[in-house]
């Protein structure tokens, strides 16, 4: 059976590692935080044990896209934060700019 779920989130992820973003994109991605190869500090893990929601939009920096993960730096609270998130670990990728999910 084919699962279209993946097929789609990976053809996505594809597009983002090909063209990065533009001033008129905005993602919302929902990932694992308790995945092995998510790197985030303790105190975002404590917060959230299962699973988190990030909006890249507008605030973000060092936006590095990798063959099997992104890593980026935003603020919370005030406090810039680098995350290292798989692309295993992600559950759901959605661009509303584009209206698509």
């Amino acid at each position: 059976m084919l699962d279209y779920e993946k097929i789609l989130n990976q053809n996505m992820l594809n597009v983002l590692k090909e063209n990065g973003l533009n001033n008129n994109n905005h993602l919302y991605i929902t990932f694992k935080t308790n995945h092995a190869e998510v790197e985030i500090p303790n105190w975002i893990k404590q917060k959230y044990p299962k699973e988190m929601t990030i909006v890249i939009q507008y605030e973000y920096y060092n936006l590095s896209i990798n063959s099997n993960n992104f890593s980026i730096t935003l603020s919370f609270n005030d406090v810039k934060t680098n995350l290292k998130i798989s692309y295993d670990s992600i559950l759901s990728f959605a661009d509303p700019s584009a209206n698509f999910g």
